[in-house]
């Protein structure tokens, strides 16, 4: 219909954003705007609303842009979690909104954190008796959370060092505690894990630690001591291979994890609590490290890293559809063989320097006979769309993580090119 142009009209025609408004649009829904002036007549104008569901946007990057990351940490994440993550990226699931600009106490986010709690206890199949938080801080943090919360400054806590990891624990734990290194393998370069019967543990002590993966030094445990102080707590740092197998929570007093390995990006750490062991806080512990405060408020005292802990609910439900913690750990088993065999079958070319037994399944060292030729390794390999294969730099040599959401195809690509270039130099 024919009208004339009012100020209100041409503000509209002419908003950099007036494409959103196509009435060719088949999933449109209109609102009619009336506006009249004294001097001209009334009109109306036809604008369409946002849909109630949003249509994922095509990927922005193909398979074939994507490389082998075999970073320890952040790590690579599925595939089909991120496609998913980006689908979601500008409308959650028809909220009208991101993940990340939701209200932390909104029905739309405490419904994501409950799914990813319920997600994680059918995994993990933890009792009902422990606590699930979903915290800030890293790992690192609960090197001063756990003897805060569980230990008076008296106390003695025992502590079994197998890496860098453990080190860390308890030099921290000095602070607050009387902590005693039970048994460190330092001397060995962190290569092995005791045998329990060697662990002289103190019947005083309030808990026993233990880092169960060595992210850098690539030691891990098969199986887990069993406490023998009073409390019969064992802690237990399960960072780099959390949600790699199943796990017996039952006999730990508290397992804690960074997000950043196996299940979701950096900014989210898990901690599951036996629930008696909530409440005992030092007077002197920051509100942040008090279990209590988070227990009580369903790890929502404060904005907690939503982003994240959503990342971390689309990966819980992907480990479900594999089939479960038992299928991921068959999968876990057969890239570290392959990938194991090849280091061992290469005639000392490259070497594993870690004891057969106690080989981590997430986290490969390796060093080549011949050291000088390490760079040219990692410059080749990055050519061939394998990064970050480098070793830590407290060690050197290589080091592949091959974490869940490493494909067996990253895997077979890695070992090929090992082959190859051992061809070349040997």
């Amino acid at each position: 219909m024919s009208m004339a142009t009012s100020p209100q009209t041409r503000l509209l025609h002419n908003h950099p954003t007036n494409n959103l408004f196509n009435s060719n649009n088949n999933n449109t829904s209109f609102i009619r705007i009336t506006t009249t002036t004294p001097s001209f007549k009334p009109i109306s104008i036809k604008c369409s609303a946002t849909a109630q569901t949003h249509t994922p946007s095509p990927p922005i990057t193909t398979a074939q842009d994507r490389v082998f990351n075999f970073a320890a940490g952040p790590a690579t994440l599925p595939e089909n979690v991120l496609l998913r993550a980006q689908s979601e990226l500008y409308n959650w699931r028809g909220s009208g909104m991101s993940v990340m600009e939701m209200s932390h106490r909104g029905k739309e986010f405490l419904s994501i954190i409950q799914k990813a709690e319920s997600d994680l206890r059918t995994l993990l199949d933890i009792p009902s008796e422990y606590s699930v938080l979903f915290l800030q801080g890293g790992a690192t943090t609960q090197f001063a959370a756990i003897p805060l919360n569980l230990c008076t400054a008296e106390d003695t806590v025992d502590y079994v060092v197998t890496g860098s990891w453990g080190d860390k624990a308890f030099k921290e734990a000095q602070k607050f505690c009387k902590p005693k290194m039970i048994w460190s393998g330092k001397s060995e370069k962190y290569t092995k894990i005791p045998s329990f019967h060697e662990l002289e543990q103190n019947p005083d002590a309030k808990f026993l630690h233990i880092c169960a993966n060595e992210t850098i030094h690539g030691v891990e445990f098969k199986d887990y001591p069993t406490p023998k102080n009073r409390s019969g707590i064992l802690v237990a740092d399960m960072s780099s291979n959390f949600c790699s197998k199943p796990v017996d929570v039952s006999r730990f007093g508290i397992i804690y994890a960074g997000a950043q390995k196996n299940v979701g990006p950096s900014g989210v750490t898990i901690v599951i609590i036996r629930k008696d062991l909530i409440g005992n806080a030092q007077g002197m512990t920051p509100v942040m490290l008090d279990y209590k405060i988070h227990d009580e408020n369903n790890s929502l005292y404060n904005t907690p890293p939503c982003y994240g802990i959503y990342t971390c609910g689309l990966v819980f439900e992907d480990l479900l559809e594999q089939g479960g913690l038992k299928e991921v750990e068959k999968k876990n088993k057969k890239k570290g063989e392959i990938l194991y065999n090849a280091i061992d079958e290469s005639n000392g070319f490259y070497k594993c320097p870690v004891e057969k037994s106690v080989r981590s399944l997430m986290n490969v060292p390796f060093t080549l006979k011949k050291s000088e030729l390490e760079a040219e390794f990692i410059k080749e390999a990055a050519k061939e769309k394998m990064v970050q294969l480098k070793g830590h730099r407290s060690v050197g040599g290589m080091r592949a993580s091959i974490y869940n959401a490493m494909p067996l195809a990253g895997v077979e690509n890695l070992v090929a090119f090992m082959k190859k270039f051992q061809a070349r130099h040997a």
